[in-house]
């Protein structure tokens, strides 16, 4: 049986670094559209990017085949480049642990049962779905601060 085809278009967003944090994932199967956000009160920029891309695998209701729109290279590249000798070395970089393991490991969980393609696009560049993503994550933010 053929997987469904689902686009995520991520986003997180910090004012501060640390500081008060959004994250947002879209997510598109066909006329489909779904968009998720929340935030956190004292985060990091990349810890908000991770988390973006986490809850929109985790929202996938069954194995499907995603493409995963990042304007963090921090995410991609870690995900495809570095994260199966992270796992090998026991979530360590030397002697030390990996920076955000927590969130590593759960989007190694989240991705699992999924066919994940990596797509990088830049930032603040036009790319309508990015900008949505950024806008929902920075309104995401507002949100932790008034609340």
């Amino acid at each position: 049986m053929k997987k469904p085809r689902v686009e995520i278009f991520t986003d997180g967003a910090c004012s501060g670094n640390p500081g008060p944090g959004g994250w947002a994932a879209i997510l598109r199967s066909g006329r489909h559209e779904k968009e998720l956000s929340g935030g956190e009160a004292s985060t990091t920029n990349n810890r908000m990017e991770l988390t973006a891309a986490i809850r929109g695998l985790q929202a996938l209701t069954k194995p499907s085949e995603a493409v995963l729109y990042t304007d963090s290279k921090y995410v991609m590249d870690g995900f495809t480049l570095w994260l199966p000798r992270w796992k090998f070395h026991g979530w360590r970089r030397g002697k030390h642990l990996l920076k955000n393991d927590d969130l590593w490991r759960e989007l190694d969980a989240a991705a699992a049962p999924h066919g994940v393609a990596w797509k990088w696009v830049a930032g603040h560049s036009g790319h309508p779905e990015n900008e949505r993503a950024d806008a929902l994550a920075r309104k995401a933010i507002e949100t932790v601060r008034t609340s």
